[in-house]
């Protein structure tokens, strides 16, 4: 399997003698090609909501991180952690409420049918269990990723790590199918009705290969807004129809809710419910515990009973009294605070905010985006629709400079990847895009 290199600083750069000495000791005790953000990387010591501190008291405003969903160091997360950190924490086999506290309140937030949830401590665990469960069912072997897709890291989700390898190095049991992509479409796709039927007819001509060579479909995986693909502008019934053919076809549909759940689409607790589908399974990571290490699977009762009868699986850290009341409190606060309701409607005063820019600046090609997942597309020329992920990348690393961070993502690199914590404000929005405003006014 051929691995492309992730991004790391351009060291060629000047860097402060801080960053440089921090570099050097990282790669000395970590190893090289240790990726990290930014041409020069920041060292943050402090969070407070949506706010980092870096490690000369400089502010910035976090545009980036899903991990602290409801806000860094949220009081009532912290509270629950440290009270049950100073109660007990053990081993997840033996009996304890939190747990199942746990999968009670969040299965309620699902379709009835999706209501048994396998612990796991991140992301990549989930989906390779989810990936392992969809294979004991239907017996079958073949996946089906995008053709940028990222799942995690471990063995077998990397294998089928597209943004990172070459189709010609996937596994047999691997195939693809082309990602959504609403602003360059297809040469012969009038519409995103068009590019949906391609998608369409991609996803049989990848069943009929994995059935021809014997290893039949076991799962299509997919982040229901296809955020590493570019969070694409989608055809209404696009998952929809996905699901109809794997169904068809004996397999099974896995949502990697990581990016897009807990309200971070603005529509709905879940991407999957806000782009109009009924996943066999759905994998959870990072904003579940707000930063605490927890993760899981949450699938049909006949899934999870068939995984459990033939699979030996358990997890020493996942679902301990701690992460469950990291998690517990996690969902409080969405509620509480109504932070779906505020992904929907500062999302949408961001995306209006970012129309004007597009108005004013011909570099942003493109805006698209849901609730608090959003962002630009730079090109060279809107005609053509040439990229410009020179221009992304020194747009991402100057915002940085004015003290706000965000990323860049998608197959030309060239997208700017917005997705602040979820009690995001208007206010906020404002101070992110006059910040955007001035760095591209001098780019």
């Amino acid at each position: 399997m051929v691995v492309r290199s992730m991004s790391n600083p351009d060291l060629s750069q000047p860097m402060s003698s801080h960053a440089r000495a921090m570099m050097d000791r990282r790669e000395r005790l970590l190893g090289p090609n240790n990726p990290t953000f930014y041409d020069e990387p920041v060292n943050f010591v402090r969070g407070e909501g949506v706010w980092l501190y870096d490690h000369a008291g400089q502010r910035y405003l976090d545009c980036y991180n899903n991990v602290a969903h409801v806000g860094h160091c949220h009081p009532k997360v912290v509270e629950a952690v440290c009270r049950q950190t100073s109660t007990l924490n053990t081993h997840s086999r033996y009996l304890h409420d939190n747990m199942l506290d746990y999968a009670e309140r969040l299965t309620a937030t699902f379709d009835p049918s999706l209501n048994t949830l396998l612990y796991t401590c991140t992301g990549s665990e989930a989906n390779d269990v989810a990936l392992r469960m969809a294979r004991q069912v239907t017996g079958n072997q073949g996946i089906i990723v995008t053709d940028h897709a990222y799942h995690g890291n471990t063995e077998l989700v990397m294998e089928l790590g597209t943004i990172f390898s070459d189709a010609e190095s996937l596994p047999s049991y691997v195939k693809t199918i082309p990602a959504p992509d609403s602003y360059h479409l297809p040469a012969d796709a009038a519409d995103l009705e068009q590019m949906g039927d391609q998608i369409i007819d991609h996803l049989q001509e990848s069943i009929a290969a994995l059935q021809k060579a014997g290893h039949g479909l076991a799962a299509l995986l997919i982040c229901p807004i296809f955020a590493n693909e570019g969070f694409p502008d989608l055809p209404a019934d696009l998952n929809s129809r996905l699901t109809e053919a794997v169904h068809a076809a004996g397999g099974m549909i896995i949502a990697d809710e990581v990016q897009s759940g807990f309200g971070r689409c603005g529509a709905a607790m879940w991407g999957h419910q806000a782009t109009g589908f009924l996943p066999d399974l759905v994998t959870l990571g990072k904003p579940m515990g707000n930063g605490y290490p927890i993760a899981g699977v949450v699938t049909r009762a006949d899934i999870m009973s068939t995984f459990r009868q033939n699979s030996m699986y358990f997890n020493t850290f996942a679902a301990n009294p701690v992460a469950c009341a990291a998690a517990l409190a996690t969902l409080a606060v969405i509620s509480d605070e109504d932070l779906i309701n505020n992904a929907a409607t500062v999302g949408e005063y961001s995306r209006n905010r970012l129309v004007k820019l597009q108005e004013r600046f011909a570099a942003l090609g493109n805006i698209r985006g849901s609730g608090l997942f959003f962002g630009g597309e730079f090109v060279s020329d809107r005609e053509t629709k040439l990229a410009d992920s020179v221009t992304a990348r020194k747009v991402m690393n100057r915002m940085r400079e004015e003290g706000v961070i965000m990323g860049v993502i998608g197959s030309r690199d060239n997208l700017l990847k917005i997705r602040p914590p979820m009690p995001f404000s208007k206010s906020n929005a404002d101070l992110l895009f006059d910040k955007l405003q001035y760095v591209l006014d001098g780019i």
